[in-house]
């Protein structure tokens, strides 16, 4: 967990899986300017002076579309503001409170969004022509392969770059783009140091600002990454075993981990059929809600979860495991505006939150959609 100082008053706190929220102090209480009779109340909670601290984070449940324009024959790369921007099958979505960063997979490439004006622009990558593989550059050199995952510490981007079996590095303000582990088009399992550490089609990305958590996903593992020496290790999950059973470390089993987030304690997983806990100290591993079906991307202010299940946008108390759906229609597919269960998505992949909105990347419907 990382928290960059602007001011006495302005906070900037990075918390797991591009968890951020823009928080300002008003005299001896907090505020964040929004309105506090959001119909969905819950809270942003950082690490400050050695304790956890708390502020007011409101969710109500109005969904709109924030850029890009719904449907397949929509699809594109155009830059823009708002609809005149198009993406390609976007999956990964993480924020520094300011912007949004998405990974736009099918295009291979690194999307930049201002989140006050809606403004999108392409960081990393090209896709134009031949535009996968897995080169190293600036900007539009570098090449992306179905980069499906993505989190932030506030200065970089760390990319789950599925088909190339690689942990990829942006540094925000130059868009250079470097390799921090795996070996380009090698998959395994092997655990260590930079390219020697293999990867199978992973999902899911987290950090804590000094590690990586992957959700190796076809590997069945969540993989712990330091991100100053690139070393790889395996918190939990036995490899090639696929199944749901709570452990410690490789005794746990998982049955297809995709998202992943943390609050700088535990790891948080969207297993295919339920939420499971991971204690980073330990790697205990226990399931904190069950269901059936693929839950994809997470996110979590601290005292709850938001997850995409099924069409859905599902919220999970951490402290209970209940489990309530925010919006969307479990089973139906569409791409309309409106409140709760009138609102639908197509396929909605990775969830990310500044700390007052949630925003989820609508893959099927080449859109990220707002929740507000």
């Amino acid at each position: 967990m990382t928290i960059n100082t602007i001011s006495q008053f302005l906070f900037n706190v990075f918390v797991a899986a591009g968890l951020v929220a823009t928080l300002t102090a008003c005299g001896g209480g907090g505020g964040n300017g929004k309105d506090q009779n959001a119909a969905s109340s819950s809270r942003a909670s950082f690490l400050m002076g050695g304790a956890i601290q708390q502020f007011p984070l409101n969710i109500a449940t109005v969904v709109s579309t924030f850029a890009g324009a719904p449907g397949v024959s929509s699809s594109g790369s155009a830059d823009g503001i708002g609809a005149a921007a198009s993406f390609n099958r976007p999956d990964g979505i993480t924020t520094d409170g300011t912007n949004l960063y998405v990974a736009d997979t099918w295009n291979n490439t690194i999307r930049k969004i201002v989140i006050s004006t809606g403004a999108v622009t392409t960081l990393a990558g090209s896709a134009e022509g031949s535009s996968w593989g897995s080169s190293d550059g600036i900007g539009a050199a570098a090449k992306f392969n179905d980069p499906t995952a993505i989190t932030t510490d506030g200065t970089n981007l760390y990319i789950a770059d599925s088909r190339s079996y690689t942990i990829r590095k942006i540094v925000i303000a130059t868009g250079a783009v470097t390799t921090l582990a795996g070996a380009a088009g090698v998959s395994g399992t092997a655990d260590g140091t930079g390219a020697e550490a293999r990867f199978s089609r992973f999902y899911g990305i987290t950090t804590d600002g000094t590690n990586l958590y992957v959700a190796d996903s076809n590997n069945y593992t969540i993989r712990k990454i330091v991100i100053a020496t690139g070393a790889v290790t395996t918190l939990a999950g036995m490899t090639e075993v696929r199944g749901s059973a709570d452990g410690i470390g490789t005794a746990a089993i998982f049955y297809f981990p995709q998202g992943i987030t943390t609050d700088g304690t535990n790891l948080f997983v969207a297993d295919a059929g339920g939420i499971r806990k991971v204690v980073i100290a330990t790697g205990a591993v226990t399931t904190l809600a069950n269901t059936e079906g693929f839950y994809n991307g997470i996110t979590t202010d601290g005292t709850n979860l938001y997850a995409t299940y099924d069409n859905t946008i599902r919220k999970i108390v951490i402290a209970t495991g209940i489990v309530t759906t925010l919006a969307g229609t479990a089973g139906f597919s569409g791409s309309a505006d409106g409140v709760g269960a009138a609102a639908s998505f197509a396929s909605p992949y990775s969830i990310t939150t500044d700390g007052f909105e949630l925003f989820v990347t609508d893959s099927f419907n080449n859109t990220i959609r707002k929740i507000h």
